[in-house]
């Protein structure tokens, strides 16, 4: 198994593909992503199902789901703050160890406050991963090699979200809702493994002055107007893809689609793509700038919210298609661009962009749960393209 900490020089670690060395690297990176977040959205293929088993409504239940998001703005926050003083590799490796008990109790949770308290203590856990990771590429790769190590390790995330969602609704529907969790379980635990064997001790870079704090770091991000920006975009992102992902589920087992569990799990091959054109981000944004590789990505996904809105599985599946690309190239293209951008305090930074992301999240559930619940998927569907038009107006901000 390739080490990520190899010496950090720029001709040892570029991250070209086309060598042995820098693919193996961008495959250990990308799984890495893949067993940290693959519970955030896998739970999702099993919505209906979950909420039949709580006898809840659509929003309620999908805001349970998705108070993960909740957990992850938190720890991304706080890990961002305290970034300076933790190690890399023992951050991580605890987190994913932690990460497996809220996953196995979730198994037998009791009721739907319950379920919400763990599923924002499983984010709490996979965000401090995420944030620690995204430090950790910042600081020990070259600003060519950044791009495209941001780009392998949101394809890890891309991927968790197509094998996750498939895993998770075999389980289901073949062992039952109670074996789903626990199988989760096991590939936190093969997550933190990883870490263990691919991971060294890696003291985090002290940029800081002997005077300067974290607040005062993250307040200087903050004036930075392009910095604000991105942090704006990955809000958004995550606003209009909750809003796809969370409540187009409902859509797809009514009437006229009307897809069965392992159905509605399959559907999500519509990310296949996604986990391809991800990994270009990096050398798109590289050649031909922020804006108009996020503009390009968020003109796709808008492209496909009207197929969505259509009585046909195939124009539903081909909008979802649209959706995933756009926003996943975004999300690359944002996060990659926020560790080239700050030049000290990457983990402050990367914490407080994670921590925007994911409360869009959050609001996005929660507003757009109840649009789904009194006025329809039409309704759900609009507030998306809200959300990705106010990512395109922020674009503007970013330079080089």
């Amino acid at each position: 198994m390739d080490d990520l900490t190899a010496p950090m020089k720029p001709s040892a670690i570029a991250m070209d593909e086309r060598s042995p060395g820098g693919a193996l690297r961008s495959l250990v990176i990308g799984l890495t992503a893949f067993l940290t977040v693959v519970d955030l959205f896998a739970t999702q293929a099993i919505l209906p199902s979950l909420t039949r088993h709580y006898g809840v409504t659509p929003a309620a239940m999908g805001f349970a789901v998705n108070a993960s998001t909740f957990g992850m703005a938190v720890a991304s926050l706080v890990v961002g703050l305290l970034s300076p003083h933790i190690e890399r590799r023992t951050g991580i490796l605890f987190s994913l160890l932690l990460l497996a008990i809220p996953t196995s109790l979730l198994a037998t949770a009791p009721n739907l406050a319950v379920f919400t308290t763990l599923r924002v203590a499983q984010g709490l856990c996979m965000a401090s991963a995420f944030a620690l990771t995204l430090a950790y590429l910042g600081e020990q790769c070259g600003a060519m090699d950044a791009g495209g190590a941001f780009a392998a390790y949101i394809t890890g995330n891309v991927a968790s979200n197509l094998i996750g969602r498939l895993v998770s609704a075999a389980v289901a529907d073949g062992l039952g809702l109670a074996w789903n969790f626990y199988v989760f379980a096991a590939l936190n635990l093969a997550g933190a493994t990883l870490v263990h064997f691919t991971i060294k001790h890696v003291q985090p870079m002290h940029a800081m002055t002997a005077t300067a704090s974290p607040l005062a770091a993250m307040f200087a991000h903050w004036r930075d107007r392009r910095l604000r920006a991105a942090y704006g975009i990955g809000f958004c992102i995550l606003f209009a893809f909750i809003g796809t992902f969370t409540f187009v589920n409902f859509v797809l087992v009514r009437p006229p689609l009307s897809l069965g569990m392992m159905g509605l799990g399959f559907v999500y091959v519509v990310f296949l793509p996604s986990v391809i054109t991800t990994l270009l981000a990096g050398r798109v944004a590289m050649r031909f700038g922020p804006r108009p590789t996020i503009w390009g990505s968020l003109a796709v996904a808008g492209i496909g919210l009207p197929l969505m809105l259509a009585l046909h599985l195939g124009a539903v599946l081909a909008g979802m298609v649209l959706v995933g690309v756009g926003t996943f190239f975004a999300q690359a293209a944002a996060t990659g661009f926020v560790g080239q951008a700050v030049t000290d305090n990457r983990g402050i930074a990367s914490g407080t962009y994670l921590a925007c992301y994911f409360c869009g999240g959050l609001v996005g559930t929660a507003v757009l749960g109840r649009l789904f619940d009194a006025f329809g998927w039409q309704a759900c569907v609009a507030g998306v393209g809200s959300a990705l038009i106010a990512a395109a107006l922020l674009t503007m901000d970013l330079k080089r």
